[in-house]
């Protein structure tokens, strides 16, 4: 199916944002991290980052069934026929204009970027204790923000089958890099032709989705481990904590908006 001119504006900006290094935010915190990264590095065993990759893999497994608790489809909806969209069902907006979703989807970053930073304020002044509370509270906030993006654009993002487009989006937030985006990108090409053929999305075949399983959830615990770390320095803990969340789930939302953007183009060209 033909695209718009605002649908090919659109192409350009993923492109673009494809191949650059990463918003100006994760440059900056990139650079403020050095010391803390080369710390990790030192002494953080490839051990360790395999346990906290498992722990990440299985928080995941579980948030993801809790998450659809605190989503609602329905709050969507009622938002969508606010900017006048004539939609029952989430699948309907993936058929509705891209210019009157983009609006719909970017509402959606700031509530919950002001959240995880509140949240990392508060467990940020437990120091290390509070860490481990810290952390599933992060990924609930950032997967329900993953799902009402995805659904806001047509794409509900709940059960199992979405996993691997999930887990993508995480480590591109937590690293920003090129390999990760082009990686995402390849997961949703996969996604738009199953969704363009009415098929079932189960992620790209089964050995490297088995590889994926396995090796993003230990690059987005390597990414974050050296930030989190950072919030048991003392009294900087609540800051830290705050900053740190704001960023990444800003990075999320900012990695979810772009490749629903590119689901929604790829699978409109493939119809």
């Amino acid at each position: 199916m033909r695209l718009t001119p605002y649908e090919r504006d659109v192409q350009r900006e993923i492109e673009k944002w494809q191949h650059d290094d990463g918003s100006f935010v994760m440059q900056a915190v990139n650079w403020a991290m050095q010391p803390v990264d080369w710390v990790v590095r030192q002494f953080v065993s490839p051990e360790l980052e395999d346990q906290v990759g498992a722990v990440v893999e299985n928080l995941l497994s579980l948030l993801n069934d809790a998450s659809e608790w605190t989503y609602d489809a329905g709050d969507l909806l009622a938002a969508a026929r606010k900017q006048g969209l004539d939609v029952q069902r989430i699948e309907d907006l993936r058929n509705e204009p891209l210019e009157q979703l983009d609006p719909l989807a970017r509402s959606l970053f700031t509530q919950h970027a002001i959240l995880a930073a509140i949240e990392g304020g508060g467990t940020g002044l437990g120091g290390a204790v509070l860490i481990a509370a810290d952390i599933p509270l992060l990924f609930t906030i950032n997967l329900r923000l993953i799902q009402q993006i995805g659904a806001a654009y047509g794409f509900p993002m709940r059960g199992p089958d979405y996993r691997p487009l999930v887990l993508s989006i995480f480590n591109v937030a937590a690293s920003g890099g090129r390999e990760a985006k082009n990686a995402a990108l390849r997961e949703v090409s996969v996604a738009a032709a199953a969704l363009a053929n009415e098929l079932t999305y189960k992620g790209r075949v089964s050995g490297i989705f088995r590889e994926q399983s396995r090796q993003l959830p230990r690059e987005i615990a390597k990414n974050l481990l050296g930030r989190k770390l950072a919030q048991t320095i003392p009294l900087a803990g609540a800051a830290v904590g705050a900053g740190i969340n704001y960023w990444f789930t800003t990075e999320t939302a900012r990695a979810a908006y772009m490749l629903f953007r590119a689901l929604y183009i790829e699978r409109k060209e493939r119809l």
